[in-house]
């Protein structure tokens, strides 16, 4: 065999192995994709299966680890299991909140994650910083946690 001859060989024996393993390269298998998972973990969060949730979030995690939406339905499943994780919880609303700093969800989120912990101030703290993103007093996540911040000081 010529070395011309062997290498276009080489080169298309490569070429073949390396698109075998490329994901996505079966075109009778879907990709998922993280919204994917992400439509799945919320309709499992919607159905309260923090299990499923979690498997899909954390799978979605490692496929785009800088993503604050991932990170903050992770902080939100960890918070609401049956037996709440919140130190998982804070880890995760904290990942968001340095991804994106005005993440509106993840103050929410956390804010409600702290009256848990019983730290009202903390929670207050969050609120404050709503009031400044949303630039008002009216958007859904500044009503909800003082809310949860009106509900947590009448019984406490």
């Amino acid at each position: 065999m010529k070395p011309s001859y062997l290498l276009a060989a080489v080169l298309a024996l490569s070429a073949a192995a390396h698109a075998a393993d490329t994901p996505g390269s079966n075109p009778n298998m879907p990709r998922v994709t993280t919204n994917d998972r992400m439509a799945t973990a919320r309709a499992a969060i919607a159905a309260k299966d923090w299990n499923k949730a979690l498997s899909e979030l954390n799978t979605a995690a490692r496929e785009e680890p800088r993503n604050p939406d991932v990170q903050t339905l992770l902080g939100y499943s960890y918070r609401k299991r049956t037996n709440p994780d919140l130190p998982k919880a804070f880890e995760h609303y904290g990942n968001a909140l340095k991804l994106d700093p005005r993440h509106k969800g993840a103050h929410e989120y956390v804010g409600e994650a702290y009256l848990m912990d019983k730290k009202p101030a903390e929670a207050e703290k969050h609120l404050a910083e709503l009031e400044k993103i949303c630039g008002n007093r009216t958007c859904e996540e500044y009503a909800d946690l003082s809310r949860a911040i009106t509900e947590y000081k009448a019984k406490n």
